[in-house]
């Protein structure tokens, strides 16, 4: 996925959700550093999706750019105007769409684009950053806001292949659609090599993802709820959670001094899209309308210029 360096991510409308929304406040933070990780390494629970990533095996060959383009893909349909976030989610799909394969647990097989697994992605995604801001960031988004974040999560799932009807809309039912689906949830040594593959980067990968895998890992791990550690094997003990949470409090507060200027820096340096993508954001003007959009009004746009 690639966004054009050379204009405004924001040229035609606010896109989906507009400067007011629960999702640029959350997609925009430090703090989604540490749930995209935290998002990417339980994606492997499903079995299908952990199969797909072993026979790619592009987090192993390109670990950074691989991470880089699905945060990148994330931060573009949250901030980006209604035509770039469609534009990047089709170039997605067109790519995932060559993902096919048996998946040797069950024999069954798979498709990246299969809306089951789309959804899992697209929940892990939403509900990891949400609980990364209100852990290390800001803190819990209001009533209201909540309720708005689930709905715009909802908006953003029609860009994919799940339907927007099954996206839970609000955190009671995203509960609900963890315990609905734990049973067939699982390790692999497939998932199990990628899942610590991702929280721990080797160091032949590059000094600055080995580094960068290891500041996040522990506060991705304190995050997650007992069954998650039990499933995945993260064996890491209270007294770690303890104090990896004021320290990760404080490197997000330096993180977002200067309108994110220490953020951009690094991210400059291990996610060089993504940080493309938020310096956009962050210096984008008003667009040539200055209202939100739909997916689908963006698309009927789209066939009658076409």
């Amino acid at each position: 996925m690639m966004v054009d360096q050379d204009a405004s991510i924001r040229r035609e409308d606010y896109g989906f959700f507009g400067p007011d929304s629960p999702s640029w406040k959350v997609w925009a933070s430090p703090t989604s550093l540490i749930g995209f990780q935290r998002s990417v390494v339980l994606e492997h629970f499903d079995p299908y999706l952990a199969a797909a990533v072993a026979d790619s095996a592009g987090i192993y060959t390109d670990p950074n750019g691989r991470l880089d383009r699905t945060l990148a893909y994330f931060l573009t349909v949250a901030v980006a105007d209604g035509r770039t976030a469609v534009a990047v989610s089709d170039a997605l799909m067109r790519i995932h769409a060559r993902a096919k394969g048996v998946e040797p647990i069950t024999g069954s097989r798979y498709s990246a684009n299969n809306p089951e697994a789309q959804l899992w992605i697209h929940l892990t995604g939403w509900h990891s950053v949400l609980k990364c801001y209100e852990r290390y960031g800001p803190g819990r988004l209001s009533p209201e806001e909540e309720t708005r974040y689930w709905a715009e999560c909802r908006v953003a799932a029609e860009l994919q292949t799940c339907k927007p009807s099954d996206v839970p809309a609000s955190r009671d039912a995203v509960r609900q659609y963890f315990a609905d689906v734990r049973s067939r949830l699982c390790t692999s040594e497939h998932a199990d090599r990628a899942m610590h593959y991702l929280l721990y980067t080797p160091r032949d990968k590059g000094l600055r993802l080995w580094a960068g895998s290891r500041i996040l890992a522990p506060a991705a791990i304190a995050t997650l709820p007992k069954w998650m550690r039990h499933m995945g094997n993260f064996n890491q003990p209270t007294a770690v959670d303890a104090a990896v949470t004021p320290i990760a409090r404080a490197w997000v507060r330096a993180m977002s001094i200067n309108n994110f200027g220490p953020m951009l820096a690094i991210a400059r340096q291990i996610a060089p899209e993504t940080a493309d993508v938020l310096a956009q954001h962050l210096a984008a003007g008003p667009p040539a309308h200055e209202r939100t959009t739909t997916p689908a009004e963006v698309r009927e746009r789209l066939v009658l210029h076409a």
